[in-house]
Parts: structure tokens; sequence; C-alpha cells
């Protein structure tokens, strides 16, 4: 048996042409996908609050209808702490801001005590924060120990990555 050099050449062409129209068409259910959300993975994410050795989150809250924002922390320093400044932030580049933030400077806050902190007057829909979707917020905490006093200050960061609400 003898084989025509065009026989072979046409055999590949069409192996190839139909695992190039199965790819087009997975490509096309995947931007389908995308376009329609299912494939988001922000609202697969898990409801979430990071922060550092130094304190843990016990509850948070992101209302864009009421315009606060809310977190419990506990204190893991090991000590009592001064805390000077807490300072929320979005990704956006608009600033989230609160005309309401929670009173400070806390004073001889106990190793384990838990503290409710409440932020009110937020521009939570400029900063990005919308009602039924996930927003995150970034918080600075600037504190010293008791015994140690300001010169020794130090500084933790966190996020809340929730649904908001």
């Amino acid at each position: 048996m003898k084989y025509n050099k065009s026989q072979k050449a046409q055999a590949a062409l069409e192996f190839l042409t139909t695992y190039g129209w199965a790819f087009l068409v997975i490509l096309i259910m995947i931007g389908t996908l995308a376009y329609f959300g299912i494939l988001s993975p922000s609202k697969i994410l898990p409801n979430r609050c990071n922060f550092g050795t130094e304190f843990t989150c016990q509850d948070y809250q992101i209302s864009a209808t009421a315009n606060t924002f809310k977190i419990r922390l506990k204190n893991n320093v090991g000590e009592a702490i001064d805390v000077t400044t807490l300072t929320p932030s979005t990704e956006s580049t608009t600033a989230f801001a609160c005309t309401t933030p929670p009173t400070l400077p806390i004073s001889s806050w106990k190793s384990g005590e838990i503290k409710e902190l409440s932020w009110t007057g937020c521009n939570s829909a400029a900063a990005g924060l919308v009602a039924g979707e996930k927003g995150k917020v970034l918080i600075t905490v600037k504190f010293n120990t008791v015994s140690s006093g300001a010169t020794y200050a130090k500084e933790s960061r966190g996020e809340v990555y929730s649904s908001v609400i």
C-alpha cells in the first residue's frame, strides 16, 4: 500500500481543526460563565478578619445602609496597652472616612479584655462598599504597652473582608 503525502497532511489538518473547534467552544463557555459572575472568586471567598498576633477579632460588621463599621477586638499583647490611633481605610481611590470614630486614646486596655470599636457616619458608598457585595476594610492600630510608655510605640495592621449589609 502506498499513501500519498497529501492524504497524511489532510488527516493532520482535520485532526488539528477538530481540536481547535473544541478549544474555541471551551473558551466561549468560560467567557460566558465569567461574564455572568459565576466564576467570581469574591462571592466564593469566606468572610474573614485577620490581625497580627497582638489582637484577635471577635466579631465585625460593615454596613453600607447605616454607614457604620464595627469591630470587637481582644488584646493578646500579654500586658496592658494604650491605643493612640485606630485608622480604617479601604483599597479604593476615595478614602474611607467616618465622622465619628471610637473615643481615643484607649488607656490601660488589659490583656485578654475585649473592646467594641465603632465608627459611624462613614462614606461607605464613596469608598466602594456596596450593600450585598463583599468589601474589605483595612485597620491600622498604633499602641504602646503601659509599662514601656509612648516612646516605644508599635503598630499592628489588620483587615476585615466581609459581606456588606
